[in-house]
């Protein structure tokens, strides 16, 4: 009986032995952490991948952005297969030191894998600029161009006034007057016309 409970209990023990052989590996995909650099660029680091892992890198400050990818197989790193969560934070330690945390490095490794083959660095294999101004000042421009263009359109020349001829007065025989005022005085009222008519030939 003590043979039979014996050999019980070793069966036991290697099937949880066994057990924990069969747990799945802690993965690390779909993660992101932010840090911020030396330079206080405020950057995130994302990383996908299975046996061979890609890390892209974005970071922001002052009106500019930037990124790079890097990608390795830290899987061959035994302690990157215990805890991959330290490793990737080891690894934003390392990008947390640096004024650009894309141009100062082409290679990150992991404090824990300095050991590792070098197939678990993770190199660099891309990297850019891209400015969140330049949307905005091409905007500005046409606008500017397009007001320019139609100011100049809808001022045309200047119209041309007309010549204003001064009016001439009609200048009558300063005679002619006075004979009519003698005549009113001195003829009847019929005639006026007959007795201005006579006055005038004779001071004329």
């Amino acid at each position: 009986m003590k043979s039979v409970a014996l050999l019980f209990l070793v069966v036991i023990c290697g099937m949880g032995g066994f057990g924990q052989k069969l747990k799945p590996k802690k993965r690390s995909n779909g993660e992101e952490i932010s840090f911020r650099t030396k330079a206080k660029d405020a950057c995130t680091m994302s990383m996908s991948g299975d046996e061979e892992m890609k890390l892209r890198v974005e970071c922001k400050n002052q009106g500019k952005s930037y990124w790079c990818e890097f990608t390795g197989k830290p899987s061959v790193c035994r302690p990157f297969r215990k805890n991959p969560k330290i490793y990737w934070n080891q690894i934003a330690m390392e990008l947390r030191k640096l004024p650009h945390a894309c141009e100062a490095t082409q290679v990150l490794k992991a404090t824990m894998c300095q050991k590792a083959p070098p197939d678990a660095e993770m190199k660099q294999i891309a990297g850019g600029v891209e400015p969140e101004d330049t949307a905005n000042q091409e905007k500005s421009s046409v606008s500017t161009k397009g007001v320019g263009k139609s100011s100049v359109k809808k001022m045309g020349k200047p119209p041309v006034l007309p010549l204003i001829k001064p009016a001439q007065h009609a200048q009558g025989p300063a005679n002619e007057t006075e004979a009519m005022k003698l005549a009113r005085e001195h003829c009847w009222e019929s005639l006026h016309g007959f007795c201005s008519y006579i006055i005038g030939i004779f001071r004329g």
